[in-house]
């Protein structure tokens, strides 16, 4: 299935192959998944671990513990899904706008969340039972590396916010440029507020809302590369009549 692309004088294929047209959707799907199931897994831990309590404890100190290896398979299997969501990422948009750094900034976010998991914070808090109240006077290495991996994950989502808002500017989709912009404040507030009261609900209420944009944004690359990949939905549209068009900007793929 090939047609003419005006004016360059040699055939092209109109669409992908089949195969690369489901590995892409299945890239980008990652990225609708890694958040929901993310956050899915802290909740169910917040009621079954002994002793932790989400308004005290950051949800990185379901880390620690016997148990501690479901959180920290939760930060690997989270990273691991954004940096292949990343990968689509570059697939459907490079090399147009937003896909040179939106991959790269969404691959940071996924090795800043396997980090945080390899590298676990220090016991603080009464977490978990039995350990001190209160926070260590030094810091281990570990969780040093554990700090710099939430730093990183959190600092690339948020510039990745600004970069899709940047193209969603371009493309003239106000919603979206708000929404992406809006993520980013919010994140940044929540997450640098310098009262440590309620610190840990409000790290909380930040990763919800970044994976939240995170799926959603996935979700809305899917949708297009779908109506442009599948030759029996070239026009999509959504529940309120609003046609999902193809970037304007880059190749199909």
């Amino acid at each position: 299935m090939s047609q003419k692309i005006a004016g360059s004088g040699t055939d092209s294929p109109s669409a992908p192959s089949d195969l690369s047209a489901r590995v892409t959707r299945a890239l980008l799907a990652c990225g609708v998944v890694a958040g929901p199931l993310f956050i899915l897994v802290v909740v169910i831990q917040e009621f079954s671990r002994a002793g932790f309590d989400l308004g005290r404890h950051p949800p990185s100190l379901l880390s620690l513990g016997d148990l501690g290896w479901i959180q920290i398979t939760n930060f690997v299997v989270a990273g691991l899904l954004a940096i292949a969501f990343a990968v689509g990422v570059r697939r459907v948009l490079h090399p147009g706008r937003a896909g040179t750094w939106g991959p790269l900034l969404v691959g940071a976010y996924g090795v800043g969340l396997i980090m945080a998991g390899v590298f676990v914070p220090d016991a603080s808090l009464g977490f978990p039972p039995g350990t001190p109240e209160g926070t260590p006077e030094t810091l281990s290495l570990s969780a040093v590396l554990h700090g710099i991996g939430f730093t990183l994950a959190f600092g690339s989502t948020t510039m990745a916010c600004l970069v899709f808002a940047s193209r969603y500017a371009a493309l003239k989709r106000r919603g979206w440029v708000a929404y992406s912009v809006a993520t980013a404040v919010a994140a940044l507030a929540l997450s640098m507020w310098p009262s440590q009261d309620g610190a840990s609900v409000r790290y909380f209420l930040a990763a919800v809302i970044v994976w939240a944009w995170t799926s959603v944004i996935a979700a809305r690359l899917r949708t297009e590369h779908t109506a442009r990949t599948d030759p029996s939905m070239r026009t999509l549209t959504h529940g309120d009549g609003a046609e999902v068009r193809p970037d304007p900007d880059h190749v199909r793929r």
